[in-house]
């Protein structure tokens, strides 16, 4: 080891610089989104110090040349911070053994790199760089193998020219990985190009980070571009919050905030000229409304305008069922459904004679059997049906509930890979859906965008039918779309109200309804399915649920930790939110062991036997946001994990490379709106006063309803009088009910 000394500024401390140079033998954290590693340092002369910093992606077995200052962390005790550090090829055998095997470079696990070694020895790294077709020459590697082999390391050595261009400039690690997968080898070439695409193209990435590369690549404050970045970029944030469109004003508050300006600097006439600029593009449309301009993305207004005209002429133009047929059928299902209700037969009878029907109610109210009703009904008129749902567990519930087999939508409308166009949905207009009859399960959750596709391709003449609880949280994606069409009241809808007498003795069902009559649900009651435990101290809360998890709910059951057992929360950042329930849990019911192999992602453990839930919309592998799996295999050799989602339609495992996993989180504990459309044996719900923002009834009677057979709430009952008393719902900006008052036209 060799340093020397330095003084703070105040010239009292006195800290010493160390040169280090070793092996990283352990990551103990690793952060991608802020390139924070905590790690263990063997050194040359055996010594193992913990060191801290920023850097890309590493492997244990790297070796590295490093350069910082002590320090003692008053947790941690003492460690090194690392100002500076370097990669340094290994001079030895076992090290470029360790190197190899390390998981850098996908295809070399030890078994391989042992045998490249004793081949090539020390000139290993030599022959992988300028002659890799010798590879050919190792015992094991045929000609695929080699192929994949020099095509990691060839992407390896791209990587770490882009993340050491993009960490110039601030950019994550996590976000550079992104960019890598969109741009490939012409990511700097891209950046460079026009940064403020970024923003716009990689799902993470801000304004303020392309902005910032921007500026530095000296493109100027005031430019235009820069605020139609500007623009689109708050209007792209809005979408993510569900907001189709935003009025003017808001919007120029929200572009000045972006901007971290003032008006002097951004005068509303400039504002204007831009947003009118990029009308004349057709990026944007504005539309004059009542209460003033409304600024939509291009994208959303089209969807918007064409959803409410294709609504309406399905409404008009459908295939009328004569009156004696219309007679024979109803008495027919009448007859071999006795116990259906008066109101259910009425949803039957307005079924013949309307081209689009809503049929809404909560629990227990009977929607599925109305839809197994239906279904019974238009076979008997020889109608083809397909029933579909937003997500492959609505649609798995669903076909096991009715008996038919429903489609997700994405599924329906044959959404995939199209040369020259890329991913788009096949069915359309021009191709549409062969069926006589549409219906929508959890037709809540269908987002503006997925509504519009699926009306292209319902052709005209069928009949579309919409089920759903319009009182749960609206989809997770821009619109309003149940709670709009129903607001318009020109579309018949029938909300289901009957109690089932079987569900009135649930506990879960009777509290779901007080709550969204604003009444406190029972919590006193003797029963076997809904139990309050009073916990106010947050971390006292964590700490019973985990023990809810790991004991007595597994004992009480029996149910199974990991399939049975699901954590709803309104919040991630808290002690009894998301992310450290999901911390807690993971150490509770699977802790590390030598027979478990694991990996790091975005400073996260994935571990062989961990609950994950995918968090966006990937259509090549047919996983969609909110799927949760099982890691059921790791390999560090290839560089890839298995997922096996058990609650898709055709249950079966999906192969993850190691740079997509910021595709995954652990889902252990998830939030409520994650949980939309989902079905769960038992869930365990915190409800505390530190959830305060998000306590609102919808959301609580959602998580609720989203227990089969136990739910357990774990907080206080000022909390809980807080969410059902909180009927402020969440304001979106849409105007699609406006859109379908008028008839479907234009304004």
């Amino acid at each position: 080891m060799a340093g020397g000394y330095c003084y703070n500024l105040r010239g009292r401390e006195v800290y010493r610089l160390e040169r280090l140079e070793g092996v990283l033998e352990k990551i103990r954290f690793y952060s991608e989104e802020s390139a924070y590693l905590v790690g263990s340092l063997r050194c040359q002369d055996g010594k193992t110090v913990t060191i801290v910093g920023n850097f890309p992606p590493m492997q244990e077995g790297e070796n590295l040349l490093i350069k910082g200052s002590w320090q003692v962390h008053n947790r941690y005790g003492k460690q090194l911070e690392v100002e500076n550090w370097e990669r340094i090829l290994p001079a030895t055998e076992e090290g470029l053994k360790r190197y190899l095997s390390s998981g850098l470079i996908k295809g070399i696990g030890p078994v391989t790199a042992a045998r490249i070694i004793d081949h090539f020895g020390l000139n290993t790294l030599e022959v992988m760089e300028k002659e890799p077709h010798r590879l050919q020459e190792v015992e094991g590697i045929g000609a695929v193998k080699a192929a994949g082999i020099i095509k990691s390391y060839s992407q390896y050595k791209d990587v770490q020219n882009v993340l050491v261009f993009l960490q110039g400039y601030g950019v994550g690690v996590g976000q550079a990985m992104r960019l890598y997968r969109r741009y490939g080898s012409e990511t700097v070439e891209r950046v460079q190009e026009n940064p403020y695409r970024m923003a716009e193209d990689i799902f993470g990435i801000g304004f303020k980070t392309a902005d910032k590369i921007a500026r530095q690549l000296g493109m100027p404050e005031g430019s235009p571009e820069r605020l139609q970045a500007a623009i689109t970029y708050s209007l792209s944030r809005a979408a993510e919050e569900g907001h189709v469109f935003l009025p003017r004003q808001i919007l120029l508050e929200r572009v000045r905030e972006l901007l971290d300006t003032s008006g002097e600097v951004l005068p509303e006439n400039f504002f204007d000229e831009q947003l009118l600029s990029m009308m004349e593009k057709k990026r944007i449309h504005i539309e004059q409304m009542d209460d003033g301009a409304a600024v939509y993305y291009a994208p959303f207004f089209k969807a918007e305008q064409s959803s409410a005209r294709l609504v309406m002429n399905l409404s008009r133009f459908v295939r009328q069922v004569s009156p004696i047929e219309a007679v024979q059928v109803l008495g027919r299902v009448k007859y071999d459904s006795s116990h259906l209700t008066e109101e259910q037969l009425e949803v039957l009878e307005e079924a013949l004679h309307n081209g689009v029907l809503i049929v809404t109610g909560g629990p227990g109210t009977g929607k599925t059997t109305t839809i197994k009703a239906l279904l019974a009904m238009f076979r008997l008129l020889r109608e083809k049906v397909v029933l579909a749902a937003p997500t492959g567990r609505a649609a798995k519930r669903v076909t096991e509930a009715t008996g038919q087999e429903a489609f997700t939508i994405h599924r329906l409308l044959e959404y995939s890979y199209s040369e020259g166009e890329g991913f788009r949905f096949q069915r359309n207009e021009k191709n549409p859906v062969e069926a006589g009859v549409v219906i929508i399960d959890e037709a809540s959750m269908v987002d503006l965008i997925l509504m519009y596709n699926l009306l292209k391709a319902i052709p005209s003449g069928s009949r579309l039918i919409l089920v759903g609880d319009v009182d749960q949280l609206p989809a997770v994606g821009a619109g309003n779309v149940l709670r709009d069409l129903i607001g318009a009241g020109n579309i018949p809808c029938f909300r289901l109200g009957h109690i089932f007498r079987q569900a009135r003795e649930s506990l879960i069902i009777v509290n779901a309804h007080r709550i969204n009559r604003g009444q406190m649900p029972y919590l006193n009651v003797k029963n076997r399915d809904f139990f309050f435990l009073q916990e106010e101290d947050p971390e006292k809360a964590a700490q019973l649920v985990v023990q809810l998890c790991r004991e007595r709910l597994p004992n009480y059951g029996p149910f199974d930790p990991l399939l049975d057992l699901q954590v709803i929360t309104p919040m991630r950042k808290t002690a009894a939110g998301v992310d450290r329930l999901n911390t807690l849990l993971q150490e509770a019911l699977n802790p590390p062991a030598r027979h478990k192999t694991e990996t790091i992602g975005k400073g996260t453990v994935y571990r062989h036997g961990d609950k994950v839930m995918q968090i966006r919309n990937n259509y090549q592998k047919e996983v969609y946001n909110g799927d949760i799996g099982l890691i059921t295999a790791i390999d560090r050799e290839e560089g890839e994990l298995v997922v096996t989602f058990r609650e898709l339609l055709q249950p079966r495992p999906v192969i993850y490379d190691f740079t997509e996993l910021d595709e995954l989180v652990l889902s252990y504990a998830v939030s409520v709106h994650k949980s939309q459309g989902s079905e769960y044996p038992v869930i365990i719900m915190p409800v505390l006063t530190q959830h305060y923002m998000l306590l609102q009834r919808n959301l609580l009677y959602t998580g609720i309803t989203r227990a089969r057979k136990l739910a357990v709430l774990v907080g206080s009952k000022k909390a809980l009088a807080i969410a059902v008393h909180n009927n402020r719902a969440e304001e979106r900006y849409s105007y699609l009910d406006g859109r379908l008052l008028s008839g479907g036209t234009n304004r």
